[in-house]
């Protein structure tokens, strides 16, 4: 086996590493994803994966389409379980624009655009997502975005082309998890000291 393809399987066991606890976490009503966020996330992952091959990313778009695959059903998940019914004005601004900007990339004339369109839709994807984490920072595991974040770094590592186009995403998506663990880390402990 090839060193990039091993990066790419490593990268590809810690995404189910990560998503299955995290799937047990909401079936048993633990986790409550925010569903605007997965849904922008399902859908964005997938076409990232489809411009990552168009430029040639190889082995290191895998993880990014088995992601996107996972990611799908987490969405799924979210709606059928009804994880987080709240919605606020800023969630549906951060859907809207999310949603509206998928289009954009096929009006782009490479899959460069694209992924850089759909890097910001899925920055744009956090966006319910902190803000729930932010006032309820023990609904969502730190130890998914964990995985998440040494996931990305991986999959940047297995890349078979190096170029903007196949590593702004993991790379971005890598520093926004990340970002994600310190501001729960210490919400939670803002809380923990207030509770004392």
């Amino acid at each position: 086996m090839r060193y990039k393809e091993l990066l790419s399987a490593i990268a590809i066991v810690l995404t189910i590493i990560a998503f299955i606890p995290y799937i047990r976490s909401i079936l048993h009503g633990k986790t409550k994803p925010h569903v605007f966020s997965w849904v922008i996330w399902s859908s964005t992952t997938l076409i990232v994966f489809l411009a990552q091959l168009a430029d040639d990313g190889g082995a290191g778009a895998w993880p990014i389409g088995i992601s996107g695959i996972i990611t799908i059903y987490v969405a799924l998940l979210a709606y059928v379980k009804k994880s987080d019914r709240r919605t606020t004005r800023t969630d549906w601004l951060f859907f809207i624009l999310a949603m509206t900007s998928l289009p954009l990339w096929y009006l782009t004339s490479g899959p460069l655009w694209a992924v850089v369109i759909l890097t910001m839709v899925d920055v744009l994807g956090f966006g319910p997502t902190f803000r729930n984490a932010y006032f309820r920072p023990f609904d969502e595991q730190l130890t998914f975005f964990i995985f998440m974040t040494a996931r990305n770094i991986i999959a940047v590592m297995a890349l078979e082309h190096y170029s903007l186009t196949t590593v702004l995403f993991p790379a971005v998506m890598a520093g926004a998890s990340l970002m994600f663990i310190l501001m729960v880390t210490y919400r939670r402990s803002m809380l923990a000291v207030c509770r004392t």
